[in-house]
This record gives structure tokens, sequence and C-alpha cells, in this order.
């Protein structure tokens, strides 16, 4: 096992990277553990085991966060587990994803569990299952995510003057909310005008300039 670490991690956060080295361990090389900071969500990757898998780095952002955890029918409990993704090089990994929060109940981070999926498949039917679509009610998990939004969306201001950005700098920022799919949540286009202290309009303006940029 092979881990890589920040060296200012959070009390908060310090005290999951025992059981991140723990789950690495059990489950050998081809199993990657990634530790995320939410309050730096540009820079979120705090620690990495086993890093091989998927190449995870130090500083780097959070990837699936929104679109494969925060909006899946099969959130509960704060965790969802067994989803899979392709790498850009062509892996395909399982993953399972639990949020974490501190004492006041806010979500500050993450803990992500990356496997090689075809290489563990035969052996590891049932320990590979996909989890199925899942229904019923979700008012609790919506306004947790809601939360989490706003959260993050703070977050990734958090670093900036927002009166004195430029207009480049305001696209980068709606530019990284777009790749990380802050805008898949609904009403995220008025919370972000409204952090930003911009119109709806402007946002969308920005949303279709960086859109058509991503297109060419």
């Amino acid at each position: 096992m092979n881990f890589i670490s920040n060296d200012t991690i959070t009390p908060e956060l310090q005290q999951f990277v025992p059981t991140a080295k723990m789950i690495a361990s059990t489950f050998g090389n081809n199993c990657e553990v990634v530790l995320h900071d939410l309050s730096v969500p540009q820079h979120s990757v705090v620690f990495v085991c086993n890093n091989t898998v998927t190449g995870r780095t130090i500083g780097q952002s959070f990837d699936h966060l929104i679109k494969d955890v925060l909006l899946s029918a099969n959130l509960s409990d704060d965790y969802r587990s067994n989803y899979t993704f392709i790498t850009e090089d062509g892996k395909k990994i399982k993953s399972s994803t639990s949020l974490i929060r501190n004492a006041q109940g806010r979500v500050i981070g993450a803990l992500c569990i990356n496997t090689m999926f075809e290489s563990l498949q035969n052996t590891m039917e049932e320990f590979l299952a996909i989890s199925p679509t899942a229904g019923g009610a979700r008012d609790n998990v919506v306004s947790s995510v809601s939360q989490v939004l706003d959260d993050l969306i703070g977050s990734i201001l958090n670093s900036v003057e927002v009166d004195k950005m430029t207009k480049r700098e305001r696209l980068e920022i709606i530019s990284f909310m777009e790749e990380k799919g802050v805008f898949l949540v609904k009403g995220s286009v008025e919370k972000v005008a409204a952090e930003m202290n911009i119109s709806s309009v402007t946002v969308y303006g920005y949303l279709d300039e960086v859109r058509k940029n991503h297109r060419k």
C-alpha cells in the first residue's frame, strides 16, 4: 500500500485517515481510497491511498460528487455505493462515496473508494454488484443536497472578492462549477447569482459562453 497526504489536513478530517488506510490495506493495491476536504472544492483531495487506480493526487478537485452521488436516487444515509464510471484512459471503475459531516451536521468532506472493476469481476461478483435505481420519497435527501450545494458554492467563492472579479475570473468560476455539475441542481443559477452579486440573467449568459467554448 502507498499513500500521499496533504500536510495541512484539518483535525476533523485527519481522524478518517486511519479508516482510509485500513480499507486500502484490506482490499489491496487495486483499491484506491480518496479523502476530500470540501471547504476547498477546487483542490479538495487531501489524502490518497493506492493512487495508481485512477491517478488521483493531492490538490485535485472532486469529479463525481454532484453528478453521481448527490443527485443519485441511490443516495441514502449520506452514502452511495457501487456506481461506476470510466476514466480518461478507459478504465472501468467501481466507486462508493460517503459524505463526512462535522459536529454541527455540515458536510465538510467525502471519503471515496475506487476499485478496478474488470480486475475483480470474475472472482467477486457479489462484491461488485451494482445498486439498482431506487424509488420512493426523497424530500429529506433533496433538502440535504440543497444544503451541501449552498456550502460548496460558498466555499468555491470564499477565496475570491466577488465584487472585484473581472469577467474572465467570473467565467473561470462558472466554468469550474459547470464542469463539476453544480448547475445540474435546480435553483443553482439563482444561488450562484446571489453569491456573486450579479443577476441570474448574467449567470445564464456566462453559462452559454462557457458551453459554447467547450463545444469548440
